[in-house]
């Protein structure tokens, strides 16, 4: 199992931007995938980001054009840039990793970081 350290977040006004890390350490399993989650009050959780171990990503189409995600193989990092922010994108984000052991896969969760996106 992989712990996950989750950073940035905060309070930003509309059009603003806003980078989030991730970072993973306590695991030598494979990464097949970095994803952020993120969760608003009263709605269930949903995908916004995805980034492969072949760094191939996808995206939530709310967010397509003003997010990106990226990672660092080196820091074991994933970040997720965030510009042209909008108030739908209040929530608290999450940072998951799925990693591969010898006997299966396994999934990791950070301890999400809130996103305020005032109006």
């Amino acid at each position: 199992q992989m712990q996950l350290v989750e950073s940035g977040g905060g309070l930003v006004q509309a059009g603003g931007s806003m980078r989030l890390s991730c970072a993973a350490s306590g695991s030598i399993g494979s990464i097949n995938a970095m994803t952020w989650y993120r969760q608003a009050p009263g709605k269930q959780r949903e995908l916004v980001a995805r980034i492969t171990n072949g760094d191939s990503t996808n995206y939530a189409d709310s967010v397509k054009g003003r997010f990106t995600i990226s990672r660092d193989n080196a820091k074991s990092t994933v970040y997720l840039q965030m510009n042209n922010l909008k108030p739908e994108d209040t929530a608290v984000y999450y940072c998951n990793v799925v990693v591969s052991y010898w006997y299966g896969s396994r999934t990791s969760w950070g301890q999400g970081t809130q996103v305020t996106v005032s109006s």
